[in-house]
């Protein structure tokens, strides 16, 4: 979930695990240290230049944070998550849209595809893209970032085909410097949980328009808690051809399939 600023058991949910204030552990539960290299995963200054990438963010020192289990694709992922800020949580969009990309991995066929996540938050949606096969770029504003590639490396290193990349997005600016639709193309664009009571949804709306091109689906998934995510739904869909996916009622979150319409 991105922020328009410059536990009940659920399925895929398993529940809360100690924190590691030296290090942290990855997700089959080895201590992997932050200031020092020489831990199980090597020397990562000699690994490949993604991996480098992710580890330039620093994860905003929040008084208390908790690593939360999920099962998602066959693989148990621990992530780190703080109440104290709305992108350090993992919202019931996500856990609803990581469901449906697992029931529904052969259809998607993620196997090498280009994927970007509109405000990925603490990264969930990403590392389960991830484990299903694809080339991820995770997105999100700058003081999420930290957290975001804490959780990535943790559960992906090693673990993947492809390292996931992260990279800030601050809906509606510097598009086509940052992602200029030249050179960025992509398979799937990936959100959920964007559309809340915030006054960026016209923002929200123009980068996912600039994301996407003529071959490219964007998966949106949202709790529908305010008449305005349903205005808002009424102008995607005058963006987008429109395809309604899937809805589970017991979390008010809807999916739907978007592909930028072409004049």
């Amino acid at each position: 979930m991105d922020v328009c600023l410059s536990s009940e058991q659920q399925p895929g949910r398993l529940g809360e695990g100690p924190s590691s204030p030296v290090g942290w552990l990855d997700a089959e539960g080895e201590t992997v240290q932050k200031d020092d290299t020489s831990g199980p995963t090597g020397d990562l200054n000699n690994t490949e230049p993604s991996l480098r990438s992710l580890q330039k963010f620093v994860p905003t020192d929040y008084a208390s944070y908790t690593q939360e289990n999920y099962l998602f694709a066959g693989k148990k992922i621990v992530v780190q998550e703080s109440i104290e800020s709305y992108g350090a949580v993992v919202w019931p969009g996500a856990m609803a849209l990581c469901q449906y990309l697992e029931e529904h991995t052969e259809e998607l066929n993620f196997q090498d595809a280009k994927i970007l996540e509109i405000g990925a938050g603490p990264g969930l949606v990403s590392i389960v893209a991830s484990f299903l096969g694809a080339q991820v770029t995770a997105t999100d504003l700058p003081d999420v970032l930290g957290n975001l590639q804490h959780n990535l490396l943790k559960n992906t290193l090693t673990h993947t085909a492809h390292l996931p990349e992260v990279k800030e997005l601050v809906w509606g600016e510097g598009l086509e410097q940052n992602f200029p639709k030249s050179t960025f193309y992509y398979d799937y664009v990936l959100a959920s949980d964007v559309v809340y009571h915030h006054y960026c949804l016209d923002k929200l709306l123009s980068t996912m328009a600039h994301l996407c091109q003529p071959g490219t689906v964007l998966l949106w998934a949202n709790k529908f808690r305010f008449s305005t995510d349903y205005e808002f739904l009424d102008k995607f869909k005058q963006v987008f051809d429109t395809t309604f996916l899937a809805e589970f009622p017991e979390s008010s979150v809807k999916i739907f399939k978007g592909t930028l319409k072409w004049d």
